[in-house]
């Protein structure tokens, strides 16, 4: 490892790190264009010309469709960004320009606000350049600590959140008001501007970076490698199971691709593959090729892995067994997102189903207008919720004998969030039933469900990068972020799968309306993967990689 001589100078042992301030106030920024333009998508898109083709009854599920898929690209690029990092230009270079990319992109949802496929064009930039830079930032402030003063880096990472919180607060609260007042180049535009700035920020700051330089594909015993030896490797007398279950995953996968390809075309040329979804569109279908391809796989590498032993060192050999233990925890999780970024949409959209409480003498009539301006009340909570259940909740578990760990943390953040979707699918009920529901009765499932996103998402960036050895940092953060593509993907297929007449039938038999039905699916869908979480925490060997001084 080599660090720049300012950026020691910088490091001293124990200390926190002077570069810190560049990359938090670059982070509150640059959370401040993301949620700005998200938080205020679908309600653009449901109200805009851009859908106009479609009848007004479906625009609401295709704004809905729209934002998934683009948060699913946000977190998928991070595959991307993690290679480019660790492989050719390292975490400083990657950031800096998929960042200008990201900028790029905000301009493209200004200018082209009556055009189709310039704005969405735009939301393709800005999924590349945030999902490029989402898995290097928050290794790059990791990358700051050594042994010497990592003790420091729980703090840092609760800023961390924090500032991502700052800077989304202002943004929820501010840009459904400017959409309203000033229309969408303006409030799409201002996003921009933010994103510019975060740019210059991280750039100001270049000299005082530590900066691991890229492995550039010289390293022989990355992940990749070492599961490429253990499915190829023969061991006499065994056969090679875990071979042909990674071979199954890729032939399944290429087949879905394949599918989806076939029905492309068939629709190109004016006719349809009856026997292909037509919902199922490539957005989806890449990623349940990925899906099939990461389980098989996965499956294939634990079953031969020790057969890479003696051809790679077992320090490495253990590295992959700890990413496959990680991949486990991170799949569990996924239910967790599901149920968290439709907060920006399905719960937006019953937001503004419902009745803004203006006579309420608490009601801040002068500021919250919007059904979206309710997102605000997740980052606000988040800045408070952090410091209360570091000072207060976690010292009185202590003292109560209850060492509560980064595991358990998260389990319980699943459960809280599931709740959260049980009040919500209440609230539904309610409106169903045809009485004028106030909006502030949104506040209590925001509670619930912002604790739960505090256990699992504030947790989890200190556990990726604390599980991951050096070599698989950046991979390791990547694949985190895809679980975030897999929970908006349940969304989605969920949303086909309701399109069945068969399966509106069966919600119809509920009693319940299509909205009240998904809620509780999603609740029971969390609690029972919390519950499973828990059981695989409690087999889970923690690992310390941090490097050393």
């Amino acid at each position: 490892m080599t660090t720049t001589a300012a950026a020691a100078a910088a490091t001293a042992p124990g200390k926190m790190p002077r570069q810190i301030p560049y990359i938090i106030g670059n982070e509150a920024c640059e959370r401040f264009s993301f949620y700005g333009m998200r938080n205020i998508l679908v309600t653009f898109l449901a109200s805009s010309a851009l859908l106009a083709y479609l009848p007004a009854a479906e625009r609401d599920a295709m704004a809905k469709e729209v934002f998934h898929s683009f948060v699913i690209g946000v977190y998928f690029f991070p595959l991307l960004g993690g290679w480019l990092s660790d492989r050719f230009f390292g975490k400083y270079n990657t950031i800096l320009w998929f960042s200008l990319i990201y900028c790029a992109g905000h301009a493209c949802l200004a200018i082209f606000e009556n055009h189709l496929t310039g704005f969405y064009f735009g939301l393709f930039l800005i999924a590349l350049g945030s999902g490029g830079i989402k898995p290097l930032v928050v290794s790059f402030v990791g990358d700051q600590f050594d042994q010497t003063n990592k003790d420091k880096a729980k703090v840092v990472f609760d800023a961390f959140y924090w500032s991502i919180n700052f800077g989304s607060f202002f943004a929820s609260l501010l840009m459904p008001l400017f959409l309203r007042s000033f229309g969408p180049a303006v409030a799409f535009g201002i996003p921009g501007a933010l994103m510019f700035v975060a740019t210059l920020i991280f750039w100001l700051g270049r000299g005082k970076y530590v900066r691991v330089p890229p492995t550039r594909g010289r390293d022989p015993d990355t992940f990749g490698n070492v599961a490429r030896t253990a499915l190829t490797a023969a061991a006499p007398g065994e056969g090679r199971p875990g071979w042909w279950i990674a071979l199954a995953g890729a032939v399944a996968a290429a087949a879905i691709l394949a599918g989806w390809a076939a029905q492309a075309l068939m629709h190109l040329a004016g006719a349809g593959a009856a026997w292909w979804p037509q919902a199922f569109d490539f957005v989806k279908s890449a990623c349940v090729a990925l899906l099939v391809l990461i389980v098989c796989g996965g499956i294939g590498v634990a079953l031969q892995l020790e057969r890479a032993r003696g051809r790679h060192p077992d320090a490495a050999v253990n590295s992959a067994r700890a990413v496959l233990r990680i991949l486990i925890v991170f799949g569990l999780i996924t239910p967790f997102w599901s149920l968290f970024d439709q907060k920006a949409s399905t719960w937006v959209l019953q937001g503004e189903a419902m009745r803004v409480p203006h006579e309420l003498w608490w009601w801040p009539s002068w500021l919250v207008k919007e059904a979206a301006q309710m997102q605000a009340l997740n980052p606000l909570l988040v800045m408070l919720i952090i410091p209360f259940n570091n000072l207060v909740l976690y010292p009185v578990l202590r003292r109560m004998g209850f060492a509560v760990t980064a595991l358990q943390r998260m389990g319980w953040g699943i459960a809280f969030s599931a709740l959260a979707w049980v009040v919500a699918g209440m609230i539904q009920l309610h409106i169903d039933g045809g009485t004028p529901t106030s909006l502030a009765w949104q506040a209590l499932p925001y509670v619930l469900l912002t604790f739960g996103e505090v256990l699992v998402s504030a947790t989890a960036l200190e556990f990726a990068y604390s599980q991951a050895t050096l070599a698989m940092k950046g991979v390791i953060m990547a694949l985190w972020y895809l679980s975030v593509t897999f929970g908006n993907l349940w969304v989605l297929l969920t949303n086909v799968a309701v399109r069945n007449e068969a399966v509106i039938q069966r919600i119809a038999a509920t009693g319940l309306s299509e909205n009240a039905f998904l809620m509780f699916f999603f609740a029971g869908f969390a609690l029972v993967c919390a519950i499973a979480f828990a059981l695989y925490a409690r087999v889970y060997p923690m690992q310390d990689n941090y490097r050393t001084a």
